[in-house]
């Protein structure tokens, strides 16, 4: 059964019926989404329950969007194939981009990595601004409107086929109306009610699963103080992994010397919201390097605090009982523990799985056909979060038990990562992948699969490298 939406070529003449397309949810992935969509519909319509701030502001809808946030060279590219010149005007708009591993001080595993010449680079503005600068571009094309300030109560139509949503406008004692559509994309994140609304249709609800490692994090934005401002580093990561159950960032934003600082812990580490706990923390850290600039920094607000950092998968992918024109995208398909830095830049990759799946001359755009696409995009970035978050003592969920080929995977990836430190062939590979610029197999490949198995672990540095090597050393 067809998706509801023709192709854009097959779509002219005077007698040909306008079609319609809503996107529940007005963030990132559902404004690229909507972005897609235009071009198989005559319009397009976002249902959002904000109400947009004039510019690169917080807003309630965005639980995360006070914590820090990459834009992973995957996403990069994938916002490049979308909207041509967007990441230039993130650079405009002030959003630094960091060379990886040049310019980060990084811990991890145990060790410090070797800051050799940079293999990829992320762009790390606060979550506003990407959302700002790709809504600008989006709602400029008259095919998409937006209500603002609205919900989505539920859908309309049957197992078989999506006819609508039903929505109202937020507050009290506002009257319910049918909103018509051939296709309903949800993008309303991992607090998606999606599930029940196809249940209460008679359709059949995705399988969910769950991998739990209790992360929670704390995070504020600073502005450097005196001593702070010339680092021989643009921004500081030590990551948590089964073995450190406690990490920190310290990266640069937008804005007049803006910086955020981001502590995260698992289950029994939690990071305190209050000051004298938030710093006392930063000193719990495997180095005081993060400490110590706190020490001399000048606080710009408060400290957030969040929670709800599960991963889980809706595997709307699988067979079932489900209706023609409904589809799922970014954290309401696949939602990510956040310590990865992965969830914008999959909701860019699944915008182009959309785009290429419904652009396809060659097959059908079935419903299930596209969202596989999305979920086989999402998919990459599952394995990578939740194989660190396997290994974390005390993980939860219905999806933990381990598959019979994860034990040789995990001892092949155990060597990987003793390797990524000191040694670039190893760590380019890895960070291509991290950065989902490259599929898991690039750790594969003979050059790679021979530095694993045969080079030796490459000595510890004895102290964080405060300089980035020079090429010849």
């Amino acid at each position: 059964m067809g998706i509801g939406l023709p192709r854009a070529e097959r779509t002219q003449g005077p007698d040909r019926a306008k079609r319609h397309a809503v996107v529940i949810g007005g963030s990132l992935a559902g404004l690229l989404a909507a972005h897609v969509l235009k071009d198989h519909a005559d319009s397009v319509t976002v249902v959002e329950r904000d109400r947009y701030p004039d510019g690169p502001e917080h807003r309630p809808g965005v639980p995360q969007d006070r914590h820090a946030h990459l834009f992973l060279k995957g996403g990069v590219d994938a916002l490049e194939k979308l909207l041509p010149g967007l990441s230039e005007e993130l650079l405009q708009e002030g959003a630094p981009r960091l060379a990886m591993p040049t310019d980060i001080l990084q811990w991890q595993g145990g060790d410090w990595y070797r800051r050799t010449a940079a293999s990829t680079h992320v762009l790390t503005g606060s979550r506003p601004l990407p959302e700002w600068v790709v809504r600008r571009r989006v709602l400029a094309d008259p095919r998409i409107t937006v209500l603002e300030g609205t919900e989505v109560t539920g859908l309309v139509g049957d197992a078989a086929r999506i006819r609508g949503v039903r929505v109202r406008a937020r507050g009290a004692g506002q009257e319910t109306r049918t909103l018509t559509a051939d296709l309903v994309l949800d993008a309303s994140g991992r607090s998606s009610r999606a599930p029940a609304w196809l249940r209460a249709i008679g359709a059949e609800p995705p399988h969910e699963e769950t991998i739990d490692a209790g992360l929670a994090y704390a995070t504020r934005f600073y502005r450097s103080g005196p001593g702070t401002g010339e680092l021989p580093y643009r921004a500081v990561y030590m990551a948590i992994d089964g073995r450190q159950p406690r990490g920190g960032i310290l990266a640069p934003v937008e804005g007049d010397d803006r910086w955020i600082v981001l502590m995260s812990g698992f289950r029994g580490n939690e990071p305190p919201t209050d000051e004298a706990g938030y710093l006392d923390f930063a000193a719990s850290l495997p180095h005081p390097v993060i400490r110590e600039w706190l020490e001399k920094a000048e606080p710009l607000g408060s400290i957030h605090g969040f929670r709800k950092a599960s991963n889980v998968r809706r595997r709307y992918d699988l067979p079932g009982r489900r209706p023609a024109g409904f589809l799922a995208t970014g954290e309401a398909l696949c939602a990510f523990n956040p310590v990865y830095g992965q969830g914008m830049s999959v909701a860019a990759l699944c915008a182009v799985a959309l785009r290429d799946t419904l652009g396809d001359p060659r097959r059908t755009p079935t419903t299930r056909r596209v969202q596989r696409a999305m979920a086989a995009v999402a998919r990459r970035a599952w394995d990578i979060s939740t194989g660190g978050d396997r290994a974390v003592p005390g993980v939860t969920g219905n999806a933990v038990r381990p598959r019979a080929v994860d034990r040789p995977v995990a001892w092949y990836l155990d060597r990987v990562i003793r390797r990524v430190p000191g040694n670039p062939v190893v760590g380019d590979a890895f960070r291509e992948v991290g950065s989902l610029a490259a599929p898991n197999t690039r750790l594969f490949t003979p050059k790679v699969l021979r530095a694993v198995l045969f080079s030796p672990v490459p000595a510890p540095l004895s102290a964080p490298p405060l300089l980035p090597e020079t090429p010849d050393a």
